[in-house]
């Protein structure tokens, strides 16, 4: 029977770290493609529905949003300026966490 490679401590402390820190990377573009989709499925569901006056609450999201509009293209728009805005909060989470637990970023 063959017997299983014992890990020193180094290598169990190298093992811990890699599996405790976050890929920032991937936690931007997680939370990118969830804000942007979920801004732009709201806007298409809210074009789709129509109506006298289509999506006036979301509408206000072109003051801060430049460009966004309750529209398909204006859905596109608003999906840009999410994925990013999202990918910064993902990296951020990322990064602060990495440092709370010692690991390297």
């Amino acid at each position: 029977m063959a017997q299983e490679p014992r890990l020193g401590p180094s290598d169990e402390l190298a093992l811990n770290e890699a599996l405790l820190r976050l890929n920032g990377r991937a936690w931007g573009v997680a939370f990118g493609l969830l804000f942007g989709g979920g801004l732009f499925l709201a806007t298409i569901i809210l074009v789709l529905k129509g109506g006298e006056n289509v999506g006036a609450h979301l509408g206000l999201l072109g003051v801060y949003l430049p460009g966004y509009s309750v529209s398909f293209l204006g859905g596109l728009v608003g999906f840009v300026y999410m994925f990013v805005i999202g990918y910064a909060v993902g990296r951020l989470i990322g990064i602060v966490y990495n440092r709370m637990i010692g690991a390297p970023s």
